[in-house]
């Protein structure tokens, strides 16, 4: 593409965030409603009190009817667009490098993008008729509000339909110039090269514009967190349909939504009445800084990653009963919900003066860990970038481990689903992060080495084939693997406290450190669109008894499958806390789509989702999962002892309708050993055996499908619990804690598969010592010693075996040797 239409291109993206700058913003008496130190649940709806509203020059204008007024309204919107350019100021780059950065980011990856997808043409039809009824149902939202307001004399409801159209038309003017201008091709043309000046009209997506417009402005006159997850749940699966039936490319839909969600801000903002209720809207108040002129739940954070040494340290915090709005069953975390819980700690420890010293001390640790997300709480402006850590990682296998856990066992499970053989593996990587504002990016990446790995006996292989039902792999050895990937990277962006992220991202949805069975770290990072609120919030009317509430779910497509190649899969999970002491959590998974599966229609999505059977096919479409899983925190315990666990269900919607089947992981934690304050102590065991199952009744094996036959995996690698599809394991582990960050942990597991399922079963035994050391310099160190005692597996070796695992990893994090 010529540097010229690539600067053309790169201009226009910026320009359509322009608006909000056009007036003086309003929002610092409006915001002051929720400090940094506030409640975690939701601000409520409220009136903006005309104190806090001084638009400039006398711009603001209330008068929201049908005719004139409305024609003025937009042809003032039109010129403060178009003249914005003049207002700008060295502060603005804060937003613009970031929204032209992703727009050139996109653009770079437009194509192969739009190839990737498939060109079925009934699957085009089906997303475009999708995303035309999507906006239709949106814009017939607000055209029914305004005409319910005439009919019942609410002058809310008819100003949002006010507001709506006029939000529409301003955006769709804004979005057809451009598209004048650039002239771009569309994606379903000449093999998707997104050529400009052709003739086209693709750039920006007016689809995108349109709904993004209505969204906004629904969302902030009614901003419940339904409304909200509605409103703009609903934008983001128009604007991705724009894409999948290869309408627009993703460049077009993303500048698209900036335009509607932008031109939203600015009509809003300009002419919605104050006595009226509704919520405040600044987008951009992060630029100033201020306590007092921030949304602290608007500000962009990456996530700690699944293996860093915080999350152990605030399970420690919450079981002794320093902290109370903790979700353990629900990670990541964002850093700055990390600095929000530190925080909580501290006015806990102000209220207490017998705080145990290497408590205080490991709480000490964590304010230096977040040192900057405390300082953003605090007003502090939210832009940063830092090289989070490099390192180098060896691990080195004595004998031949197990490493496929979905039919035998593995010897190193949780480990991002890095490839590891006997002999000498390794990884060289490192983690990078940035936030300004609203948008935060995280980017980790390493180069990973695993030696080849012998062929399968034929004994193996037939087994393997005869429990996934699928014809027998070829005899072939494993090929040295030499790669660089990908593990968590993502761009992230939050909007009052619901966070859109996009990119390869880590999930684990269970507490304890034994691995949960519905969603672990265990395969490698899955690309996904997510949206989950970081911090709790509180449900509306009779809901509000569960007390705080988190959400996450996905949609994201997994790897690795040769049986229905590519299939998609999507997955909520929400928990609640009614009393300090109790969380609870349900989770659902749907693998659904794929070549040869189950087709992704909007029906089929609505049956797998509600677990109903669809006529067409007879069955619940696609391969359900279902957990449920529980935290409580014995009451009035000295030292606390704190009891979770999890059941799970493959194919049920209820993960107890067939309690005979039905997975479980009890757990149990103690923070404290009496006597030994610095030891904690865990003990987990699991079972996935079902009665009954053989191999004609292959329906009650968990993790597997009549369908699906790659099942619950993603690259090969179980996604659940690597205790297996008919399985057991009992494992513990000793934690002591040196100083905050350095620990030396003793673990020990026996694990057995199931006779019924592998000819003569399987037995083993793992012996581990663990150690983390971290210096002031910045440098760190983490070892680990396993020995894996297979006392009975006669598939794999007519005698018991011996593994030694050895691992190594050295690193450095700048942050740490300031």
């Amino acid at each position: 593409m010529p540097l010229r239409k690539v600067c053309l291109l790169m201009l226009a993206s910026t320009i359509v965030g322009l608006p909000c700058w056009s007036q003086e913003p309003r929002a610092a008496a409006v915001n002051a409603t929720e400090s940094a130190r506030g409640s975690a649940s939701r601000p409520a709806v409220k009136k903006i009190p005309p104190a806090a509203l001084k638009p400039a020059d006398g711009f603001a204008n209330y008068d929201n009817r049908i005719g004139m007024p409305v024609l003025k309204h937009i042809l003032l919107d039109q010129k403060a667009i178009w003249t914005s350019p003049a207002h700008l100021q060295l502060r603005d780059a804060s937003w613009l490098v970031p929204l032209g950065g992703l727009t050139a980011g996109f653009l770079a990856t437009d194509s192969p993008a739009s190839l990737s997808l498939s060109n079925a043409p009934h699957r085009l039809d089906r997303m475009n008729r999708f995303s035309n009824y999507g906006l239709g149902a949106l814009i017939g939202a607000g055209g029914g509000l305004y005409l319910w307001g005439r009919i019942t004399g609410d002058e809310h409801k008819r100003e949002t339909g006010v507001l709506t159209g006029e939000a529409v038309l301003s955006a769709l003017a804004v979005s057809m110039l451009l598209q004048n201008l650039t002239r771009r091709e569309r994606a379903n043309v000449d093999n998707a090269r997104g050529r400009l000046g052709e003739g086209g009209s693709s750039f920006p997506s007016d689809h995108a514009a349109a709904v993004w417009a209505v969204a906004g402005i629904i969302a902030h006159e009614y901003p419940g967190p339904l409304t909200k997850l509605l409103a703009y749940g609903t934008a983001s699966a128009v604007s991705a349909a724009r894409v999948t039936s290869k309408k627009h490319f993703p460049s077009d839909v993303l500048v698209g939504s900036a335009v509607g969600w932008l031109v939203a801000s600015h009509v809003y903002r300009t002419h919605h009445n104050p006595e009226l209720a509704g919520d405040s809207w600044e987008p951009f108040s992060w630029l100033k800084g201020g306590e007092r002129e921030q949304n602290w739940n608007s500000l962009g954070s990456s996530f700690a990653p699944l293996d860093s040494w915080v999350y152990p340290a605030f399970d420690r915090l919450a079981a002794l009963g320093y902290l109370q709005t903790a979700f353990l069953g629900m990670r990541p975390w964002t850093r700055i919900a990390c600095a929000r819980l530190t925080d909580e700690a501290t006015e806990v420890f102000r209220q207490n003066e017998a705080v145990p010293e290497e408590i205080a001390a490991l709480h000490a640790r964590l304010q230096q860990e977040f040192s900057y997300e405390l300082k953003v709480l605090d007003g502090k402006r939210n832009l940063t970038a830092n090289l989070e850590t490099v390192y180098a990682r060896t691990v080195s296998i004595s004998g031949a481990p197990l490493t496929d856990s979905y039919h035998f066992g593995q010897t190193i499970s949780y480990d991002f689903g890095r490839p590891f053989r006997r002999g000498t593996n390794g990884q060289i990587g490192g983690a990078f992060r940035a936030a300004a504002g609203p948008v935060a990016l995280y980017i980790r990446a390493e180069f990973q080495h695993a030696p080849s790995a012998p062929v399968l006996s034929d004994a193996v292989r037939q087994v393997i084939a005869l429990r996934d039902f699928v014809p027998l792999p070829p005899a072939l050895a494993s090929n040295t693997v030499n790669r660089p990937r990908l593990l968590d990277a993502y761009l992230t962006l939050n909007l009052n406290n619901w966070q859109i992220s996009i990119g390869k991202q880590s999930l684990s949805w269970a507490p304890g450190p034994g691995g949960s069975l519905l969603w672990s770290d265990n395969s490698e990072p899955i690309k996904m669109v997510r949206l989950s609120n970081p911090e709790p919030l509180r449900m509306p009317g009779f809901l509000r008894l569960l007390g705080p509430a988190k959400f996450d779910q996905f949609f994201g497509r997994l790897e690795g499958h040769s049986f229905i190649p590519r299939p998609f899969i999507y997955a909520q999970k929400v928990s609640f806390k009614p009393f300090p002491f109790l969380e609870l959590g349900y989770g659902r998974t749907s693998t659904i789509g794929g070549k040869g599966g189950d087709a992704l229609t909007a029906g089929n999505f609505v049956a797998s989702f509600f677990g109903h059977s669809s006529k067409r096919i007879g069955s619940v479409p696609g391969d359900g999962h279902a957990a449920m899983d529980w935290t409580f925190y014995v009451p009035k315990v000295r030292n606390y002892i704190v009891f979770y666990g999890e059941v799970y269900a493959d194919d049920d919607f209820i993960p107890w309708q067939n309690p005979a089947t039905n997975p479980f992981r009890p757990g149990i934690y103690i923070p404290r050993i009496p006597g030994i304050p610095k030891l904690d102590f865990h003990l987990e065991a699991v079972s996935t055996e079902s009665p009954g199952f053989n191999l004609g009744n292959q329906g009650n094996l968990n993790y597997w499908n009549a369908k699906y036959h790659d099942g619950y995996t993603n690259n090969g690698n179980v996604i659940g619990n690597t205790v297996g599809r008919m399985g057991r394991s009992i494992q513990f582990w000793f934690t002591y804690w040196a100083s905050p960050r350095d620990t030396f942990q003793f673990t020990f597991k026996h694990s057995s598969v199931s006779a019924d399922f592998i000819p003569g079963g399987g037995a083993w035994q793992d012996y581990g010592l663990r150690n983390e050391t971290y210096l002031r310099s910045g440098l760190y160190l983490k070892s680990e010693l396993q020995y894996e005692h297979i006392s009975r597996f006669p598939i794999l070796s007519g005698n018991p075996q011996q593994n030694l695992t050895a691992i190594v990893e050295l690193g450095f994090s700048p942050e740490k040797s300031k």
